[in-house]
């Protein structure tokens, strides 16, 4: 897009949301194809109106009304879909550093080795609350991204704990505890 045509309140917002993300003025003209005065003046106005809507006439900001549906699809055009965020457990340092000395310490293991080992997981799923109706709008392939994860610590009441295992050559049946939790 050149400098010379029109820049809808749109794409407005677009330069306006990368240099506040931290862009470099003169990386956003490059990435839209504009003249380094407009957006400088763009951003200059918002900063000192807080809008980015151009104005019309005397001074006066035209506003318009714009639907759900209008947004979700200008959104799904800049490659943008509501997804539900992925949901973890939060690893502290010491976590990471404590797994890391495992693998160390078991990277030169032979299969008789890991024969005689099982690995276990337990898993709870809520019955009646943490819906995950929750989404977020982000791009394709930036799931596991920070801002794109909602961290949960605790789990709910009334919900369903199963654990199994496996090992080198089968593995456990699938054990369910309902309403309750597993100790050992």
């Amino acid at each position: 897009m050149s400098s010379r045509h029109h820049i809808d309140d749109f794409m407005r917002g677009r330069i306006i949301g990368k240099i506040a993300e931290g862009r470099k003025i003169t990386d956003v003209t490059r990435e839209f194809d504009i003249a380094h005065s407009v957006v400088s003046r763009l951003w200059k106005s918002f900063k000192t109106t807080g809008m980015c809507s151009r104005r019309h006439g005397e001074g006066r900001v035209r506003r318009k009304q714009i639907s759900r549906k209008t947004v979700a699809r200008r959104l799904r055009g800049e490659g943008l879909y509501a997804r539900r965020p992925v949901v973890c457990v939060p690893l502290t340092r010491q976590h990471r550093t404590a797994r890391l000395q495992w693998c160390r310490e078991h990277h030169s293991w032979t299969e008789q080795d890991w024969a005689c080992v099982l690995f276990s997981d337990m898993s709870r799923f809520s019955l009646s609350s943490d819906c995950r109706r929750q989404l977020i709008w982000r791009e394709s392939g930036t799931a596991y991204r920070p801002e794109n994860i909602q961290e949960k610590d605790r789990y709910p009441t009334c919900s369903i704990m199963m654990w199994a295992g496996i090992k080198i050559y089968g593995h456990t049946r699938l054990d369910v505890v309902a309403n309750g939790t597993m100790s050992g």
